[in-house]
Formats: structure tokens, sequence, C-alpha cells
């Protein structure tokens, strides 16, 4: 019994921060996958058992978010498909194709999200998500990103570390939405994409209900939170804070795919 106390002791504010770190910047994984390897769960456990906890992360950011998401129901319904699509593809990769594998490029993909996220954003965005800007250069540019959201599906059901960054960095560049609305989306996808996922897990592997509770807990406490920060942050110093956390989680996994 001690140890379960020790347990949730553990976990419960690891989810808190990391609930708010996901919903405030996408950097979940910086918070609670380390510690989810420190206490013992081998790396696919952990994986899994972040994941389910998350969704709870989707659901308390969607009851905080009313105001950011409401009136956007037309983006949703264009990248809610294609991310969970890719989610349900990337989870059963996950159990086809050794983690290690994709791990080796994944830190670079957090590096580039990182760039984009620090560059200044466009006066007017380059294509918008559900496409009323229809020049042929925008057009183009949304397939590119329609195919783009599609590869955060899967890398989100696959891997996950750091998913909500790169979804940032594609809605930075097309949505002409402020931060605070187009993270809104951003945390409902996911959150519904780590829901698909966990659905696809229970399939293939043991589920770890005594690790997952307790984060759950802590995630849908954060996951409420996070919002009400981000109204209050200004978005050039939010954007400046997921570039440093993306830059310092890229370089961690360099270092576990490359030098250990």
């Amino acid at each position: 019994m001690g140890a379960i106390w020790q347990l949730w002791l553990i976990l419960i504010p690891t989810g808190i921060a990391a609930g708010i770190v996901s919903t405030a910047t996408g950097l979940a994984s910086l918070v609670s996958y380390p510690i989810l390897l420190a206490i013992g769960l081998p790396p696919v456990a952990a994986n899994v058992t972040n994941t389910y906890a998350l969704f709870f992360t989707g659901v308390g950011a969607t009851v905080s978010s009313q105001k950011e998401l409401h009136g956007h129901g037309k983006d949703l319904l264009v990248i809610l498909p294609l991310t969970l699509i890719g989610c349900v593809t990337g989870a059963l990769i996950l159990f086809a194709i050794p983690a290690s594998t994709f791990q080796k490029i994944v830190p670079f993909f957090i590096l580039l999200a990182a760039i984009v996220v620090l560059l200044p954003r466009r006066t007017t965005p380059l294509a918008t998500i559900s496409g009323q800007t229809e020049t042929g250069r925008a057009k183009f540019i949304k397939v590119l990103t329609w195919a783009g959201i599609f590869l955060v599906g899967v890398y989100s059901g696959y891997f996950g570390a750091a998913s909500g960054v790169l979804m940032l960095s594609l809605l930075a560049v097309i949505s002409p939405l402020p931060f605070a609305q187009y993270n809104a989306e951003k945390n409902i996808t996911l959150g519904l994409a780590n829901l698909i996922s966990a659905i696809v897990y229970a399939t293939k592997t043991t589920i770890q209900w005594s690790y997952i509770i307790p984060l759950a807990i802590g995630f849908l406490i954060g996951g409420f939170v996070g919002p009400k920060i981000v109204r209050l942050i200004p978005e050039r110093t939010i954007k400046i804070i997921i570039g440093i956390g993306a830059f310092i989680l890229a370089g961690s996994l360099f270092v576990q795919a490359y030098l250990q």
C-alpha cells in the first residue's frame, strides 16, 4: 500500500506539471516521459502509459478552452480526420517496427519544429487550414499542409514526444488565428489522437493502470489550468519557451539515439 501511495505522490504532481506544459507548449513528454522511465517502466510501456494519461489533458483543455474553440469547427473538420487516421497508422506501426528505428530521426523533426515555431509569423498565412485562400500556390501549400497534419498524426500514434510542437509549428505557418486559438485546436486534436492510440494499444499490450490513473488525474488538472495560463502570457514569450524546450528535448533524444 505504501508503494502505491508513493507512486501517486510522484505521478499526480508530474501529471499536473506535464498537463500544463502540454496544453501551453506541446512539450508534455519533456516532463512525464523521463519520470516514467526513472520509476522503472521500459520505453514502450512508458510511451503507452503516457499516451493513455495524455488523453485527459485533452479533456481538461477542451473544457477550459471553449472561448478559443468557438466558431472554429470548420478547421477541426479538416484537422481531426487527418490526424486520427494518421494516429491509427502510427499506433499500429509501433508494434511492427522497433521504436529505435524512428528515434534516430525524431530529434531532427523536433529541431525543425523548434526553428519554425521561433520564426516570426507572416502577417497573412500561406494557406488557411480549410482552404479559403485559393491561389495556385496556396492550393499547393494546403495539400502539403494536409499531408503534414496526417504525418503528425502518424508520429503521435507511433512515438509522440513533442507531437504538440510539431502540430503547433504547422499551424503557426498556415493558421490566421492567434496562438491561443490554434493552440486550443491542437489540444483537442491531439487529445482525441491519444484516445485513438490508447484503443489500439489496448489490443496489443498490457496496460499499466496503476501508473495511468494517478498520471491521468494530474494531466486532467494540468490540462484545465494550461489554457488559462496561455491567455495571460504574451504569444512571443510562449513561443520562445516552446522553442527552448524543443531544443532541449531534441538534444536529449539525440543523445539517447546516438550516444548511449
